[in-house]
């Protein structure tokens, strides 16, 4: 093989190196919009109605959200909202180079701050989820559930991979991590998305709140996430550039339709409510 051959081909490698991660960038800059546009809903709304006294407000999103008479319950609910908020804002720094490199302080401050966050707003949305129902089908309780047990899992091996100083698997741990934390998020877009798509709810009934639609997406809503972050990193460790390139194309497509689930979301959901 001639030199001019060997060159080209490092080229090529480079080049579709280059395109999967900066296709991976651009989804994960539009997620984190989208995420801080929902911490600003979240905050506005329920921050609003809880500044205004008027606490019941919450039902109108959240049913049994705010329950007359259960304090300890209503202060759950107050502080997994809350939490919630700061999670949404501080989970997506952790993922900025610049404050690894230039701040690993602040990097390990807020990883900290941001696992034990994950562990509270688990373990309080199974409190909620068993205590207080959930809008839908019996079976968004187990969905919702799953979620929470996941976060627990990924959570505690970011940590562990953390301190075994196994940089690598951490990071994949912390990505995952990052993906199951949003599944509140994920759900809400990918509802909306579905309902610019067709125009009408198609596959659940809006009164009752159930359907095969929604049960689907119940799973789906951290599953499919968890499965594109598995084909990122087969891509990343495949030497097979075409598969790299056939994946960053991929990407594009769900970054594009995250944008629309975004659009739709906060247009049709989150400022109408602010």
């Amino acid at each position: 093989m001639n030199e001019s051959v060997l060159v080209n081909k490092a080229t090529y490698n480079l080049d579709a190196n280059k395109i999967l991660i900066n296709t991976i960038k651009s989804w994960f800059v539009t997620a984190v919009i989208g995420q801080w546009i929902f911490a600003a809903y979240v905050a506005l709304f329920y921050g609003g109605a809880t500044a205004s006294g008027d606490i019941s407000q919450w039902n109108k999103v959240m049913p049994h959200g705010y329950v007359e008479g259960d304090i300890i319950g209503n202060i759950a609910v107050g502080m997994h909202l809350l939490l919630a908020v700061i999670v949404l804002v501080a989970g997506p720094l952790q993922f900025v180079p610049q404050i690894r490199a230039k701040a690993p302080l602040l990097h390990r401050i807020n990883g900290r701050v941001y696992i034990v966050t994950a562990m509270i707003l688990s373990l309080g949305g199974l409190f909620m989820v068993w205590t207080r129902g959930t809008v839908g089908a019996e079976i968004g309780k187990y969905s919702i559930s799953l979620n929470a047990i996941l976060i627990i899992i990924f959570a505690v091996l970011a940590v562990y991979y953390a301190i075994k100083r196994n940089i690598k698997v951490h990071r994949r741990w912390a990505i995952r991590l990052f993906l199951v934390m949003a599944g509140v998020w994920f759900f809400r877009i990918g509802l909306m998305l579905w309902l610019m798509i067709h125009q009408a709810p198609v596959g659940f009934d809006p009164k009752t709140f159930t359907g095969p639609f929604l049960t689907f997406l119940g799973f789906a809503q951290y599953l499919v996430p968890l499965a594109f972050a598995q084909l990122y990193f087969s891509a990343q460790d495949s030497n097979n550039q075409q598969y790299k390139l056939f994946i960053s194309v991929l990407m594009v497509i769900v970054t594009l339709a995250t944008l629309a689930g975004i659009t739709a979301a906060t247009m049709g959901m989150w400022l109408p409510r602010v």
